[in-house]
């Protein structure tokens, strides 16, 4: 009988209920709240569903020793995880994003890439805001790419710039990229007048199949050469697009835009929030990285809508850009493109504005993998 209760109560000491704090049930509800929002809401559900998950594996309590965690080396978790810690899965996203992206809009109208570029301001505004708060520049410059709202990228950075703070970073990332909608479109109606939200672009010109052949080899080759180091980044990107644009790589390009980045999504998601675990997570750096990721987000579309502004004082009547296309500066394809679209609309029911913002919607992502390039050349 003694050695029935003793095997009882050495399992109990295994078990979770045994071995909870409250930061570990703190972070299961927020797991839950990011199922839900994903769920109930919409919110980027291929996002939040995920991570939502992968924090509430991540923060089952755990005995040590038991390799199963995803910081216990050679654990299931912790091989899937070498994907984000080294950096493997970024690339292969970028990969899928290029094979489904088209790139015709901003072929179409290349002098709207400045309001791609004008948005990654947010990302070096944050880094300096990051140092102001005393963060060390490789942590600031990891921290920064959270305004590009970006999650690949953001992931790809900080694993080389810090990644002690991969989770809360790539966390934040998602979270603001799931809610683009809520945070950009306050910001866009308080910086536009309606006589500015009115104003209608002619239609984007057609653009040849030998125009988008040869975009993303020049394209490659130009990024490539100003930062080397976006290599993995603006490689796989352009090698995407090649591969959709070609029209002789149709299986390879449907693979890497179907299959490939699904499998490498869930992989992400899960591990990303599976390494959120409650004593890792929890701690006022974690609540610093969440604001600052959010100042970076407003920061780059108040440039952006901002940057738009500017320019039309000296563009002549008839000719103006509407701003609501300068919020689909940062990367979040295509997302931000929509809330220009929704907003516009919103103002004039006629007035389209989709095909406008995804030029430097898709010159974002250019714009967040060089801008991730130029951190890592002088903080990598």
């Amino acid at each position: 009988m003694e050695t029935i209760i003793e095997n009882l109560s050495q399992f109990w000491q295994y078990t979770g209920f045994a071995n909870a704090t409250w930061q570990h049930l703190v972070m299961i509800l927020i797991g839950l709240t990011f199922i839900t929002l994903g769920i109930v809401k919409e919110w980027e559900p291929l996002l939040l569903v995920p991570i939502g998950f992968g924090m509430i594996v991540g923060n089952i309590p755990l005995v040590a020793g038991l390799q199963v965690s995803i910081y216990e080396q050679n654990s299931v978790l912790n091989i899937l995880y070498q994907g984000v810690r080294l950096g493997w899965y970024p690339p292969l996203i970028f990969l899928g994003i290029g094979a489904m992206t088209d790139f015709s809009a901003l072929i179409s109208q290349p002098k709207l890439m400045l309001i791609g570029a004008a948005a990654q301001i947010g990302i070096f505004g944050a880094y300096v805001l990051a140092l102001a708060f005393g963060f060390a520049p490789n942590e600031a410059g990891a921290i920064g790419i959270i305004g590009g709202a970006d999650g690949p990228t953001a992931i790809f950075l900080s694993s080389r710039l810090a990644p002690e703070l991969m989770g809360a970073i790539a966390v934040s990332a998602y979270s603001y990229m799931a809610l683009v909608p809520v945070i950009q479109k306050p910001i866009m109606l308080l910086m536009t007048t309606k006589k500015e939200r009115l104003i209608r672009m002619p239609a984007p010109r057609a653009v040849s199949q030998r125009e988008k052949i040869i975009f993303p080899i020049v394209g490659f080759i130009l990024t490539a050469f100003v930062v080397p180091s976006g290599l993995p980044l603006l490689g796989m990107l352009f090698f995407g697009n090649l591969l959709k644009e070609s029209g002789v790589t149709r299986r390879l390009a449907e693979t890497a835009r179907g299959p490939l980045i699904d499998v490498v999504t869930t992989l992400i998601g899960l591990t990303v929030g599976a390494s959120t675990q409650a004593d890792v997570f929890l701690s006022a750096k974690s609540v610093m990285i969440f604001g600052l990721g959010l100042l970076s987000f407003i920061i780059a579309t108040t440039c952006g809508v901002g940057f738009v502004k500017i320019w039309n004082l000296f563009r002549p009547e008839g000719s103006k850009l509407n701003p609501l296309i300068g919020n689909a500066g940062v990367s979040a394809v295509p997302d931000s493109a929509r809330v220009s679209e929704t907003v516009g609309r919103e103002a004039d029911p006629k007035n389209h504005l989709l095909m406008h913002a995804m030029a430097p919607n898709v010159a974002g992502v250019i714009g967040s993998a060089v801008a991730a390039g130029i951190l890592l050349s002088f903080l990598g």
